[in-house]
């Protein structure tokens, strides 16, 4: 297979995979990192679809939602001004996760996660107190911060702190808590629109660790001979890191999953359902997300990334083609039509098919994955690089999409399918297995790789000093 078998066995040796109370705890803790992200995902989509947000700080674009329905529906919601409250937070998000970097490798992921939990607090308190878009996009900056910061510690510190063999699972939880979020936020919407006016990677509750606890000694004593992480992880040897690290929330992005979550019900009303129809189809579409994201967290480490991937992957595009020949054939490229509520649920139906294949593929794994195949010394850049291309192209998505649905029409639906076949391509054949690998012998993945191989050389090849590097 192009992509490269599952490694079951690495070194040798057998891993524990036992389940303590304080490794669920500590993971579950700081899986709700994801909250924050999956919140505000879920908030600024449902607000820019209420009228009385509208009114007050964009005018301009409720008088065109007001008019005739006879207009185009593609470009009713079409503001620059309206989509930079929306993605400033990801331009934030982009700049704050370099600093993070800093934060995480100096003084510890859990002052990272800290750090981005009170930025995010003060951020939310603006926001709530707004009284002009100037305040609104102050407080989204802040928003973006506390992100950036969450964003770029959480992942790593899952990944570290979870036995190999339920590694997966654990660090799917931040996905998992996303999706919470996005529903909490959907829920919330739905509501208030009918009103009125701990360390890094600390032993694990259990003595069975010996084995992998020495690895990890020996990769920390490593590392502290690498003082300059950023130069050196542009060395020929970490290119396959490096490529994934930033294609992989490249392409994440390109699924054109968060136009859909944080504009559901503005593209919901776009294709004809009222305010409150819009809201509730938005509240279903988190629900999927939630479930859905459960199905990961139940075969990530059993099935392993690659089926996931390609599976979901396979899905998504099926119903990006279905979804934008449906509004196609009734909106044509005048944007004018009325659906019928059968017509508009068998539209809701395969978005939310769409959801779910990336609820179980490229949500959570585009975050297990770049968290768990980056070495020690050059972790926390390689992930702050991971966050800041994730963050980068959720911005510059988000800034366009309203002005990509008004000019591409329902032929925007067929733009990300494209770029699903293209990633999804670009996983089968080159995007090794990684389950149940411990994270400091995943050199050993990359050296068996048909393609990656040939970037790494013996030499290059090291892992614990109990480790043998078997099969390389």
């Amino acid at each position: 297979m192009a992509g490269g078998g599952v490694v079951s066995s690495v070194g040798g040796k057998d891993y524990p995979g036992k389940m303590t109370l304080f490794v669920f705890l500590a993971c579950l803790v700081a899986s709700s990192g994801g909250l924050i992200f999956g919140y505000d995902i879920g908030i600024s989509g449902g607000v820019t679809s209420m009228d009385s947000f509208l009114l007050k700080f964009f005018p301009s674009v409720y008088r065109k939602e007001k008019q005739d329905t006879g207009i185009n529906q593609y470009c009713k919601f079409d503001s620059q001004l309206l989509t930079l409250f929306t993605s400033s937070l990801y331009l934030a998000a982009l700049i704050a996760s370099f600093f993070a970097s800093m934060v995480t490798r100096v003084f510890g992921r859990k002052w990272s996660m800290f750090s981005g939990g009170v930025t995010f607090l003060i951020g939310a308190a603006i926001n709530g107190a707004a009284e002009n878009v100037f305040t609104l996009i102050l407080g989204r900056i802040l928003l973006g911060v506390g992100v950036g910061f969450a964003n770029q510690s959480v992942p790593v510190y899952l990944s570290e702190m979870a036995p190999p063999k339920l590694r997966g699972m654990l660090n799917i939880g931040f996905q998992l808590m996303i999706t919470i979020g996005i529903l909490a936020a959907n829920l919330i919407n739905y509501g208030t629109a009918k009103i009125a006016g701990n360390w890094g990677w600390r032993i694990r509750g259990t003595k069975d660790v010996q084995d992998e606890y020495d690895d990890l000694v020996a990769a920390s004593e490593e590392s502290k001979g690498i003082k300059h992480p950023w130069r050196n992880i542009l060395e020929k040897k970490y290119r396959p890191q490096l490529t994934m690290a930033i294609l992989i929330p490249f392409f994440q992005q390109l699924t054109g999953i968060n136009v859909i979550m944080f504009y559901a019900p503005v593209l919901f009303k776009t294709i004809g359902f009222g305010d409150d129809a819009s809201l509730m189809s938005a509240v279903i579409t988190g629900l999927v997300n939630m479930f859905a994201t459960f199905v990961s967290i139940a075969t990530v480490d059993k099935a392993g990334r690659r089926v996931l991937f390609l599976q979901g992957g396979t899905q998504m595009l099926i119903c990006q083609i279905i979804v934008g020949t449906l509004i196609g054939v009734k909106f044509g490229t005048s944007g004018v039509a009325t659906l019928s509520k059968g017509y508009a649920g068998c539209i809701v139906l395969f978005i939310c098919a769409y959801v779910a294949g990336f609820a179980w593929s490229w949500g959570p794994l585009g975050w297990l994955v770049p968290s768990e195949i980056f070495p020690l010394e050059i972790r926390s850049a390689g992930q702050s690089i991971n966050v800041s291309v994730n963050m980068f192209f959720t911005f510059i998505i988000g800034q366009a999409f309203l002005t990509l649905l008004c000019r591409m029409k329902f032929g925007l639906f067929y733009f990300f399918g494209g770029w699903m076949l293209i990633m999804t391509t670009f996983v089968a054949l080159f995007l090794p297995e990684t389950k149940n690998v411990p994270i400091e012998e995943m050199i050993l993945v990359w050296k068996k790789h048909w393609f990656w191989g040939k970037f790494i050389s013996i030499e290059d090849v090291h892992v614990g000093s109990n480790s043998k590097a078997a099969g390389v």
